[in-house]
């Protein structure tokens, strides 16, 4: 018999929820108080993500692992883009009554995952619980700079070298798939379609985990930082967007070069990815970071361009012609097919 979140009420969803979870290395006080208290020295990073069903993601096409993987690393590359270790991440989250709880014990593990996997010691500290017409989870993620500053946007400067690190474009190919072939005519996500097309070839399946399920480098923010990185962010709108945001900080212009994206990025996990696709595709939460041109670049990531003395727009190019930002816009665009 399947239970909902309805049926078992908010106690008993909370304790099944936190079975699942993992204590974070910092918290002195975990769940189940009014506040979590961490044991911390020095400056923190903190950023919040917030994820609607419908715009944000199809819970047709995630399983609530997925979901709850999602939601952790999404933030997980914020903190680390800031050059920050994460410590600890609460969760607000909103369901319709009806909803299984079987579905919020998953969506809790793969958070818990997420947090082993790509942040060792970090873990869920808190949150919220409450009722929605649609799925809603809010993440709000905690990171120590131990004694650094952190490394902002604004840190960029002509003759800079301009690297990168994570996946590149492939959860964007992920995306323009998961329309392609597992919806209908409209827009509507079709379930049954995601687990024929993982398994119906390698190239699939890469492309739809890195869209599903992104696994950023975020061990590598600690590691841009400590190797002198003058500037750094998160790409989860599109490498055009997020560079000329990089640029505008920065009061710099930024030089792409197709050569250096094929060399480093043309082939991942087996997948032939485009310049195209590397410039607009977004989510992938991979750390864009700038170097002054007499630092070694760090293991894990690879040149991609280097940063001009700017002048008038346009603040991005690509072998030198410019390049009109294009990318994921909440207010602006639409996801594809939709």
């Amino acid at each position: 018999m399947t239970l909902t979140v309805g049926e078992l009420g908010e106690s008993g969803v909370l304790r099944r929820i936190l079975s699942r979870l993992d204590a974070a290395q910092v918290a002195t006080l975990g769940p189940g108080d009014d506040c979590a208290v961490l044991g911390v020295r020095g400056e923190l990073v903190i950023t919040t993500d917030t994820m609607i069903e419908g715009p944000d993601f199809r819970a047709a096409w995630h399983s609530g692992w997925d979901l709850g993987w999602k939601l952790a690393a999404t933030n997980l590359s914020d903190v680390a883009a800031m050059g920050a270790r994460p410590i600890a991440l609460t969760l607000a989250l909103a369901v319709p009554r009806d909803t299984p709880v079987e579905l919020l014990e998953a969506i809790a593990t793969g958070m818990n995952h997420a947090c082993q996997a790509l942040a060792p010691g970090c873990g869920v500290v808190g949150g919220d619980l409450g009722t929605a017409p649609v799925i809603t989870a809010a993440v709000t993620a905690l990171g120590e700079l131990s004694g650094r500053p952190a490394v902002t946007r604004a840190g960029a400067r002509a003759g800079d070298t301009l690297a990168y690190a994570g996946d590149l474009g492939l959860a964007g190919l992920g995306l323009s798939l998961l329309f392609a072939e597992a919806a209908d005519k409209h827009g509507n996500a079709q379930p049954d379609r995601v687990a024929e097309l993982k398994s119906a070839s390698a190239v699939n399946a890469e492309t739809l985990a890195a869209q599903l399920t992104p696994t950023p480098p975020v061990g590598l923010g600690v590691v841009a930082a400590t190797s002198g990185a003058t500037a750094m962010m998160d790409i989860s709108d599109s490498l055009s967007i997020d560079a000329d945001r990089l640029a505008r900080a920065s009061g710099v212009r930024v030089e792409l070069e197709s050569e250096l994206l094929l060399g480093g990025f043309g082939s991942q996990r087996g997948v032939d990815v485009p310049v195209a696709a590397m410039l607009t595709g977004g989510e992938d939460h991979g750390l864009l970071a700038t170097f002054p041109a007499d630092v070694v670049i760090p293991a894990g990531f690879a040149p991609i361009g280097r940063v001009l003395a700017a002048h008038l727009d346009p603040r991005v190019t690509l072998d030198g012609e410019p390049q009109e930002p294009a990318g994921w816009d909440p207010y602006v665009l639409r996801w594809p097919g939709a």
